[in-house]
């Protein structure tokens, strides 16, 4: 299993990014897909959840209205669009596969400064 992330950088408040993640070696239209951040200092926590299809979704409320999750079944790919980021959206952010967060990808860091 590889979930591998891509899409993070250094970024002004206001601005947006769109984060990546590549998955392989498992059935990906079959699993539950999650971003999850971590800020410095601070624990994990998870932001957006993706059920097997595309039309259910979950948002913790710090990110509601401000990100979206989506997924590419047939490219085995899920997003994560954030807009109008802000400083407290700094942190390394992790894309997890399976209802159990079962599978995790290195993480990539964003940055808003």
């Amino acid at each position: 299993v590889q979930l591998v992330e891509s899409g993070g950088g250094l970024v002004q408040p206001g601005r947006s990014l769109r984060l990546s993640c590549a998955a392989s070696g498992f059935t990906f239209s079959s699993l539950f897909m999650n971003w999850v951040r971590q800020a410095p200092g601070k624990g994990r926590e998870g932001v957006a959840s993706i059920y097997t299809g595309t039309d259910r979704t979950y948002y913790a409320d710090s990110v509601k209205g401000q990100f979206t999750i989506s997924r590419d079944n047939a490219k085995n790919m899920v997003f994560l669009q954030m807009n109008s980021l802000k400083a407290e959206d700094t942190a390394v952010y992790f894309c997890a596969a399976g209802l159990q967060f079962d599978y995790w990808g290195h993480g990539t860091q964003v940055t808003v400064s």
